[in-house]
């Protein structure tokens, strides 16, 4: 055999498990290194606890078969320093017939395993060959353990950017829908997106929770999907309706809510679409609900649609002044509006109503404390920040 061979054949040999004995009675360390090195083990010996400590902390050992009583550290004491500072080394109790107790201690604190004084030859290697066999297996199932984790890690991974990539299309169509539907109702593009604001803003106020924000968010934008369904002939009309055609007009909120609330992820945004029109007297529409029978995103978005509404320039009429909106709104509260929601919109300045209405600024208090005059958010700035604020 030439030397590259004999290298080559070393390098398959599996290397000897390393096997430390520690015992006060030299006789013993040296029966128990004969028993396991005929036993195909690399052994070496120590006769205290302290002396274990110190061969272990510089060199590899797989398994310590160690006595319970041994001057200054016991073997139980060694037991408890291991499982902490090197729980991957196998543990073996040598303990006498009238200490098995302590044997089954050892066992409940970490020990693989308990040998009996007088030794058994046989017993001796049967219980090293499975501890050590017990220890492969763990530090197997660790490695496939850690292994596992990794590949659950990567996934979530993967998956979290593929619905971020699908929460960003849903997002883009969830906008073009919210546009062609207020172009079709009156013409005027981007009035959703300031009665999303102005709600956010009043939320804000009152302490929504992100769930509330993100559902008053979605029914801000489709609050009129319901106007699908609604004639031309009724939608389009300039002149006041009769009763069977206000009748048909109303049905839009249930209209709205039935096209909604099939989609989980709109189900929050489908009760407050349902709900807008109700009135805090009761005598709105479609189920006449009382106070705080309305959904709380509902009463928010009833003022904000209002404050938009009265503001808003119209083919027919100019918009009110915000300060006139504002007496508008007050006068109202307890009949049209939530008590609260009005003291909520109340409490914000003017001059800032002012600057939201322009799309100059967000809405500072939900979305930055210190905003400089920079766009009004969109719909998918306005999620991801609710996603990272959640």
């Amino acid at each position: 055999m030439n030397e590259n061979q004999s290298r080559s054949t070393n390098l398959n040999v599996e290397p000897k498990r390393r096997i430390l004995i520690v015992d006060d009675e030299p006789a013993v360390v040296r029966l128990v290194a004969e028993i396991l090195r005929d036993g195909g083990y690399s052994c070496l010996g120590c006769h205290s606890g302290l002396e274990a400590l110190e061969l272990i902390n510089t060199q590899v050992f797989d398994a310590v078969l160690s006595d319970v009583h041994m001057p200054g550290m016991g073997g139980m004491e060694l037991l408890r320093l291991l499982r902490e500072e090197h729980p991957h080394i196998a543990f073996i109790i040598i303990t006498g017939e009238g200490d098995i107790r302590v044997g089954v201690q050892a066992m409940k604190e970490g020990a693989g395993d308990y040998v009996l004084k007088p030794l058994n030859f046989g017993a001796v290697l049967m219980s090293v060959k499975q501890v050590l066999e017990r220890k492969q297996m763990e530090e197997k199932l660790e490695e496939y353990r850690l292994r596992l984790e990794q590949m659950v890690e990567q996934r979530t991974l993967q998956l979290r950017q593929a619905l971020s990539r699908i929460e960003n299309t849903y997002d883009e169509t969830l906008q073009a829908l919210a546009t062609a539907l207020e172009l079709r109702d009156d013409g005027t593009a981007g009035h959703s997106h300031r009665v999303m604001t102005y709600a956010m803003e009043i939320a804000a106020v009152m302490g929504c929770s992100n769930d509330q924000m993100r559902s008053i968010t979605m029914a801000a934008l489709l609050h009129d999907m319901g106007k699908i369904g609604i004639p031309d002939a009724i939608l389009m009309k300039t002149t006041p309706l009769t009763p069977g055609e206000r009748e048909v007009m109303e049905t839009h909120v249930v209209k709205g809510y039935n096209q909604l609330n099939c989609n989980a992820f709109l189900s929050g945004a489908a009760e407050i679409v349902l709900t807008h029109h109700e009135r805090f007297d009761g005598k709105g529409y479609p189920q006449g609900l009382v106070a705080s029978e309305i959904p709380l995103g509902a009463r928010i978005f009833a003022v904000a649609d209002n404050l938009n509404a009265l503001t808003s320039d119209r083919p027919h009429r100019r918009g009110s002044s915000l300060d006139a909106v504002r007496d508008r709104i007050m006068r109202q509260s307890g009949k049209k509006f939530d008590p609260q929601v009005v003291s909520a919109f109340m409490s914000i300045d003017l001059e800032h109503w002012e600057e939201i209405r322009s799309g100059a600024v967000r809405a500072k208090s939900w979305w930055n404390a210190d905003a400089e005059v920079v766009p009004a958010p969109s719909l998918h700035e306005t999620l991801h920040f609710l996603a990272a604020k959640g």
